[in-house]
């Protein structure tokens, strides 16, 4: 049976949305080809109708997941006034909602030792994913320069993604809640002095007298 254009595309991009989520609950090596197959219905035999190998099928699981990561959080940002915006986006993903639901959460906690064992196009494609993410939590820093911002937001992420990983490993109760409380309480202060210093800086300069 041929099927049309629009019935291969809608079976690609369920293959790759299962696979996203089976991938984040079992890790990249955890599940194979034949299994991913069969949580989208379909046949083993199907696969290289829509991809040229595991690794394309990888690539497009994880920027499936990182994507829909970096789209949470701008929606997030939207609802939010800008001053909360970075508190917002840290105690969504620093809780316990986010720590039970590896599936259906961030990639980089679940698949980040895993992909830095990768082929170099794998790491390439997650790395370029990675960065999208930095630079989406730096703008929700406007009080400092974009410089600064960044670096700041990688620290951010570096945070949240460690913590998160901790809290798993702890499981879920009172000594995983500490954990994600540590981070956001680590995130969040670190943000405090960056603020205080741009608002310095802005009181500073309003006070400075025009030259002319």
């Amino acid at each position: 049976m041929r099927y049309s254009r629009e019935h291969k595309l809608e079976t690609h991009a369920r293959i790759v949305k299962k696979a996203s989520v089976r991938l984040r609950e079992k890790g990249a090596h955890g599940i194979g080809v034949a299994d991913l197959m069969k949580d989208a219905g379909l046949t083993h035999g199907g696969f290289y109708a829509h991809f040229d190998s595991r690794d394309a099928l990888v690539i497009e699981a994880f920027t499936h997941a990182m994507d829909r990561g970096t789209e949470h959080w701008r929606k997030l940002a939207e609802q939010t006034p800008p001053e909360k915006r970075l508190a917002t986006i840290v105690d969504s993903y620093l809780s316990t909602l986010h720590r039970d639901d590896p599936g259906h959460g961030c990639a980089i906690p679940t698949l980040g030792a895993e992909i830095a064992r990768e082929s170099p196009r794998t790491r390439k494609a997650f790395a370029a994913k990675l960065e999208q993410m930095i630079d989406m939590l730096a703008a929700q820093v406007p009080e400092l320069p974009r410089k600064a911002a960044r670096k700041q937001a990688m620290a951010a992420i570096a945070t949240m993604m460690g913590t998160l990983v901790l809290a798993r490993i702890a499981g879920s109760g009172e000594f995983s809640d500490e954990i994600l409380a540590a981070g956001r309480e680590a995130v969040l202060a670190r943000a405090a002095p960056a603020k205080r210093v741009a608002k310095k800086a802005a009181v500073k300069k309003a006070a400075t007298p025009a030259r002319h």
